[in-house]
């Protein structure tokens, strides 16, 4: 039985469910853009509820209902990718993208975050899951990073292919920023090692399992000292993304954790690779990796440690807003 204050919060999302999954398709459209849109201000208030403690019918929607936040994601992504291509410089027109503004936003955030448990800018970052429209790549390596080397990790040749042809007319970006279709379960450690940073995607491991077997895959491939940079969901907002919890990053020393409190919509997970351990063997137990697809919690090491876990701060950052669900949130 549900508590009291979680009953409206579930009976409008499912309500909204209902809805899209009715769809005939989720490509843009005026009611794919209401709906999508109705359904992040409604998750979007801050709210104590945990969502590993609904019933199990509710944690089946919630499942369903990020798989289509990722699918709508992706063909509004491609939606404008394709405009876009057709200019002679894609990047001088990205602000027809309707949600520009907050990856500008977003991506000044998260750099801040970066900065402030780094010494000096990362000379090669990885990006996994970047999509059709890699936005925080290169909004990164254009406003940020302005001399780092950035891989763009993504399964889906066609979306390498129009994420390519966005930076190839720019002589700088063409050079910097590579695309790469490979799964992340197939990028070895003679790869990530030679990065400084990774940053994985939001819709990167649809669901707890998958999520937590990427992050062991880069926990046994990283190089020790290096920066993992995870977007998470904290409260109503794991309706639409999926959850990482420090204790999920085995192998990395979890610096801080930032739960936005207004319209960013991810929380945003920063962690090192752990130096002390040896990485080279398991780090969960065997039961663990014999039963992983039967939602067995992995034994939590001393390695993840979570140092401190801190509330949106607008003072600091500035008025920072998220990417809607609909926005193709990178």
């Amino acid at each position: 039985m549900m508590v009291c204050q979680e009953e409206p919060l579930v009976n409008q999302i499912s309500e909204l469910y209902e809805k899209i999954s009715n769809l005939e398709s989720l490509k843009p459209s005026e009611d794919v853009n209401m709906l999508f849109t109705q359904l992040v201000h409604t998750c979007m208030p801050p709210n104590p509820i945990d969502v590993t403690k609904l019933p199990n019918q509710i944690q089946e929607m919630r499942s369903n209902l990020i798989s289509l936040c990722g699918e709508a994601e992706g063909l509004l992504e491609k939606h404008y990718s394709s405009l876009l291509v057709s200019y002679d410089n894609p990047i001088d027109h990205f602000d027809i993208f309707p949600y520009y503004s907050n990856y500008l936003k977003l991506s000044l955030l998260e750099y801040n975050i970066l900065t402030q448990h780094s010494t000096h800018a990362p000379k090669r970052v990885a990006f996994v899951g970047s999509g059709s429209l890699p936005l925080t790549s290169i909004v990164l390596a254009l406003n940020h990073l302005c001399e780092t080397q950035f891989d763009n990790y993504d399964n889906d040749p066609f979306a390498n292919e129009m994420a390519a042809r966005l930076v190839e007319p720019d002589p700088d970006l063409s050079v910097r920023m590579k695309f790469h279709t490979k799964d992340v379960m197939s990028v070895g450690k003679e790869e990530l090692k030679e990065y400084d940073v990774v940053f994985l995607a939001a819709l990167v491991g649809m669901n707890k399992e998958d999520k937590i077997k990427i992050i062991h895959h880069l926990a046994k491939n990283m190089a020790q000292g290096t920066t993992l940079m995870v977007r998470s969901a904290h409260g109503a907002r794991a309706f639409l993304y999926p959850v990482v919890d420090p204790e999920d990053l085995c192998g990395f020393e979890v610096l801080s954790v930032f739960h936005p409190m207004d319209e960013v919509i991810n929380s945003i997970v920063i962690a090192r690779k752990a130096v002390d351990n040896d990485l080279s063997s398991s780090l969960y137990p065997i039961e663990w990796e014999q039963n992983h697809t039967q939602n067995i919690s992995p034994l939590r090491l001393q390695s993840c440690k979570c140092l401190e876990i801190q509330p949106f701060n607008p003072l600091k950052y500035g008025n920072i807003l998220g990417e809607l669900a609909s926005s193709g949130h990178q």
